[in-house]
């Protein structure tokens, strides 16, 4: 099974990458951007038939490797 996994920092924690894209965005002339919050994004295929099994290890793997939990958090989406 192919999951989607999304991570990105607490609304609370300061995004200096996601406010300089805006900045640049606005010198580039966009217009209409209020905010960007920038993260990271992985496919992962799991050996799973079961979404709740597989969400279960992804879950696993956003603990021990991908997220920091103190300052991300994350969204796992089943890949269909």
């Amino acid at each position: 099974m192919k999951i989607s996994i999304i991570v990105t920092l607490k609304k609370a924690v300061l995004d200096p990458q996601g406010k300089v894209i805006k900045e640049t965005l606005e010198n580039m002339s966009i217009k209409g951007v209020n905010s960007v919050r920038q993260g990271k994004y992985f496919e992962v295929e799991i050996n799973e038939k079961n979404f709740e099994n597989a969400k279960i290890k992804a879950e696993d793997l956003c603990k021990k490797l991908l997220a920091n939990l103190v300052i991300e958090e994350y969204r796992i989406i089943e890949k269909i």
